[in-house]
């Protein structure tokens, strides 16, 4: 595999903290040249996606260690982001809430698991599911992709292997490969980056095509915190050209951006 083969560079130990950091740079800038050109793949499993969710289907991510782990962290943003109800994107990991902090020993290993994690949550043929796994040889993740296909309901994959298992597996493979890594075998770092590149690219392109985003403004986005309610009265003063004081009045009266400009205009 070639996320498994050796570094191109050696003796990291001797190498001054500059060059490593040279180094690392040098590699991470090959990540977005790898992903350009996987884009037609990428639109397509942003327009299923689209198609699903727009029937009241969900989108689930399925992992293990940092695959798992960018998962959920894609998945945990886009309510407060988007203003999507909680549930509508699903993150999954390998060995449960405790693996995001903490390796579950031999958790991926469970060619079974997934499917049972999925079934907790009642996927149906609505849903639509994306395994996650660097190696694209990750048992928890291909087991949960082939019970899915089994059940009628379509898959995709992020993976930075060619030809892997989880890609013949899915309807829709993306398939980023990004070369060895820095240190030899490290995923977390230019496959991750990959991962995480990806899932953001998916997530935003669908919240976009379902009318959470205005202009270029996150109109739906919650606000839990001094910092959004800031963010939200300027969009809203920009927006109704208002002052300061009555924007952030609507804001609070009316917990959105959207809804506060939809009360001023009838």
């Amino acid at each position: 595999m070639i996320t498994e083969s050796s570094s191109r560079y050696e003796n990291l130990q001797s190498m001054t903290v500059r060059f490593l950091l040279t180094c690392i740079n040098r590699e991470d800038a090959s990540v977005p040249r790898s992903i350009k050109k996987k884009l037609p793949q990428i639109e397509k499993v942003v327009k299923a996606i689209v198609k699903k969710m727009k029937g009241g289907g969900r989108l689930f991510y399925l992992g293990a260690g940092t695959s798992g782990r960018l998962g959920i962290l894609d998945a945990s943003e886009i309510p407060p982001t988007y203003g999507m109800p909680f549930g509508k994107v699903i993150g999954l990991i390998a060995g449960g809430d405790k693996a995001i902090r903490k390796a579950v020993e031999h958790a991926e290993d469970d060619v079974h698991q997934a499917w049972k994690d999925l079934k907790k949550h009642k996927i149906n043929a609505k849903d639509f599911v994306i395994g996650i796994a660097a190696s694209g040889n990750t048992p928890y993740v291909i087991g949960g992709v082939n019970a899915a296909q089994k059940n009628k309901i379509e898959t995709a994959c992020i993976t930075c292997n060619q030809g892997s298992k989880l890609a013949m597996a899915v309807d829709y493979p993306i398939e980023v490969v990004v070369g060895p890594e820095f240190v030899t075998g490290s995923t977390r770092m230019k496959a991750g980056t990959a991962q995480k590149l990806v899932l953001n690219m998916i997530s935003t392109s669908v919240m976009i095509q379902l009318g959470r985003v205005k202009g270029n403004k996150m109109v739906d986005m919650k606000m839990t915190n001094n910092k959004l309610i800031h963010r939200g009265t300027r969009l809203v003063m920009d927006e109704l050209k208002i002052s300061e004081t009555k924007a952030n009045f609507l804001i609070k009266k009316f917990g959105s951006v959207r809804k506060a400009v939809a009360s001023q205009r009838g």
